[in-house]
């Protein structure tokens, strides 16, 4: 068993190694612990669900450190003294094909659920390229010529401190309202070293590192607030609609045009600020066109977001049930041996 030693997320993940398919060794780096079933007293399938059961996983936080560079770990001594259940052999095996069979089950239903909001999503993404594409007055220009001034990258290395001005990075554009009450902070001093990128009302901000597209308006809550190295701050013309640019962020054209921006680069993908002032976009330049451009799209939005909100609730709830599941048969809370399958359960 792989355990993950490193980080935040998915600290405690584990997963099974069964062999490469090449039979080419492996070999793990420091951030995973090796975990090695003695089989003479503990199935390893068995000891799987235990170390992805919840009593596991809290004993996992139970056991961590922080290292000199703030990044948490395991405490391995710790991890080795973790308890294990041990009923007989033969029951753990038993367990394991139970457990095998329902979290199958459940896992089938996962993937049918992400497959549905990949839909959802696709059709959002067609809607709103379907509404900027059939627009009367569009026509064809650059984004730059869309903006008051140049895009501008964030904060190079960030200082963190616990009464500061909020700072933004990529994995806060998913859901910056949201966030915006918990965002780390920088000092005062070093967000006005970079006074250019002092957010603003309207601005829109686009991850141009690494991950690329995610894009979000600053909410009223976060203006005066500053961003990181890999998102940049783009600053549009008063006449420009920014929840409408944001949506065009999304569509397939713009997607096309990042790749080619960044199709050469040999280690993680970074968008130019020129590079991205220069993509092409086909924008609505009667005014009246565009707010209703913009209004279509966001009823659109809302409507497939709604949808994405309910599969995701569905997705959580899948997961709380797999969690339970496994945390009770490993527990001795289910008896597997009375426990029908899940097909007559079915009928």
């Amino acid at each position: 068993m792989i355990v993950n030693s490193t980080g935040t997320g998915t600290l405690g993940r584990v997963g099974q190694f069964m062999g490469s398919p090449d039979g080419i060794p492996c070999m793990a780096d420091g951030h995973v612990t090796i975990a090695r079933a003695d089989h003479r007293t503990l199935h390893p399938r068995f000891s799987y669900y235990w170390l992805v059961s919840q009593p596991f996983q809290e004993y996992v936080y139970a056991a961590l450190v922080v290292g000199a560079t703030n990044q948490i770990e395991l405490n391995r001594e710790r991890l080795g003294e973790a308890p294990v259940p041990l009923p007989p052999l033969e029951e753990q095996r038993r367990i394991a094909d139970f457990l095998d069979t329902e979290t199958a089950r459940i896992d089938k239903l996962v993937a049918l659920r992400l497959r549905q909001r990949d839909v959802i999503r696709s059709r959002q993404r067609a809607h709103t390229e379907r509404a900027m594409g059939e627009c009367a007055s569009g026509e064809w220009t650059r984004v730059k010529y869309l903006l008051r001034v140049r895009p501008r990258y964030g904060v190079l290395v960030p200082v963190f401190e616990d009464a500061g001005i909020p700072f933004i990075r990529v994995n806060d554009l998913l859901d910056l309202e949201g966030r915006a009450s918990g965002l780390a902070q920088i000092p005062v001093t070093l967000s006005n070293q970079y006074a250019r990128t002092i957010t603003r009302r309207g601005d829109v901000l686009l991850s141009v590192v690494g991950t690329l597209g995610r894009a979000a308006v600053v909410p009223e809550e976060l203006v005066g607030a500053n961003i990181a190295r890999a998102v940049c701050s783009i600053r549009l013309r008063p006449d420009v609609d920014p929840s409408l640019f944001v949506a065009w962020i999304a569509t397939s054209e713009f997607e096309r045009q990042a790749l080619l921006a960044t199709g050469s680069d040999s280690a993680q993908p970074t968008l130019g600020m020129e590079d991205l002032s220069n993509f092409a976009i086909r924008w609505p330049t009667d005014a009246r066109e565009q707010a209703s451009v913009a209004g279509q799209v966001r009823e659109g939005q809302q409507i497939h977001s709604d949808l994405v909100r309910r599969t995701d609730r569905q997705l959580a709830l899948l997961a709380e049930r797999r969690q339970a599941l496994i945390t009770a048969a490993v527990t001795g809370q289910l008896d597997v041996t009375t426990a029908r399958p899940a097909h007559d359960r079915d009928l």
